[in-house]
């Protein structure tokens, strides 16, 4: 991994595999150490890039992974500290990750964007409909670092349930809900089950998949992404076909039927922002704009809307200026 961490960040990792051993076992047994951390522990964004690095360059495993190998600590210790990842690979795989390396690569972990919400009470520009957490969007800026998803539910989870709960104060009459709208709704809803032949949801959402790890994956180039934006779209158009088989009682390839339409909303989302922002900062990497242009695109969101006839517009707008307390806190940054 060394050869792949930023020449900012160098000297925050362990420039010898001695001084990495010396601060894994240090941390092993719970003790701190003048040894620096080993450079596979860079940021996750990071370490993908190289994964898909390795594999692209043909030194990838068999299933087009890497090899995680952390069988040179005890037994025990790796057992108690990870319990759900040992359990998985011996169960699942048949692996024992005490006794040799298990097989890795990257997938979806997180996203940046989400709902626009008001920072002091988390509500949206939709009257009533408040987020919070990983759904809302604007305070991760281009890469969600791990640990902070945590301080954002605490801090802006109490915050949009404040907000809320004051919204529905002010509104204590119930509102009118149009019986036409809810008759439409449930003849949608009803609509996959009634058909009985068509598209497999889970066919669908295995399509989508494809497509968006293929082409809007770690690193995006222009062509990919336009192509992208044309597979998402032969992939929406098979949506009214869509036939599910089962009742209503716990069917999830029902539920799958309607998750599949957000998924390609937010998959078009992504792509088309992706596509628009000619640069690379944090996790949004691009072959053909390898630079970061602070001067076009420093300070600015992409804004994903929809327009009248259902199609999707994406612009930019300008982020507010960070006060010059917490920008004194962050290195001095304007934004």
């Amino acid at each position: 991994m060394w050869k792949y961490l930023p020449e900012d960040r160098r000297g925050e990792y362990a420039a010898t595999d001695d001084e990495a051993k010396r601060w894994v076992d240090s941390a092993s047994r719970g003790q701190t150490s003048d040894a620096r951390r080993p450079p596979e522990l860079s940021t996750r964004d990071n370490v993908s890039r190289a994964i898909y690095t390795e594999v692209r360059e043909g030194r990838g495993t068999p299933h087009g992974g890497v090899f995680l190998d952390i069988s040179y600590l005890p037994a025990e210790h790796v057992r108690r500290k990870l319990p759900s990842m040992y359990d998985q690979f011996k169960e699942l795989a048949d692996v024992d990750i005490t006794k040799g390396p298990m097989e890795v690569g990257p997938t979806t972990h997180y996203v940046m964007g989400g709902v626009r919400v008001d920072a002091e009470t988390g509500a949206s520009t939709v009257p009533g409909l408040f987020a919070a957490g990983e759904v809302a969007g604007g305070m991760h800026g281009a890469n969600r670092l791990g640990g902070n998803s945590l301080s954002d539910l605490l801090v802006f989870g109490a915050r949009t349930g404040a907000g809320a709960a004051a919204h529905a104060a002010k509104h204590a009459a119930q509102s009118y809900v149009d019986p036409v709208q809810v008759a439409d709704a449930a003849r949608e809803l009803a609509a996959p089950l009634e058909r009985e032949t068509g598209e497999d949801p889970y066919a669908l959402q295995r399509d989508l998949q494809e497509v968006m790890q293929r082409l809007v994956g770690i690193y995006r180039v222009e062509a990919d992404l336009n192509e992208a934006i044309d597979e998402i779209g032969k992939i929406r158009a098979r949506l009214p076909r869509l036939a599910v088989r089962g009742g209503r009682v716990y069917n999830p390839g029902w539920n799958l039927a309607f998750e599949v339409r957000n998924l390609l909303i937010v998959s078009e989302g992504i792509t088309r922002s992706a596509l628009q922002r000619t640069e690379s900062r944090g996790a949004h990497s691009r072959l053909d704009f390898p630079e970061t242009d602070q001067k076009g695109w420093g300070g600015r969101n992409g804004v994903v809307r929809r327009r009248e006839d259902g199609s999707m517009d994406v612009t930019t707008t300008k982020l507010p200026t960070m006060p010059d307390e917490l920008g004194s806190l962050l290195g001095g940054g304007a934004h």
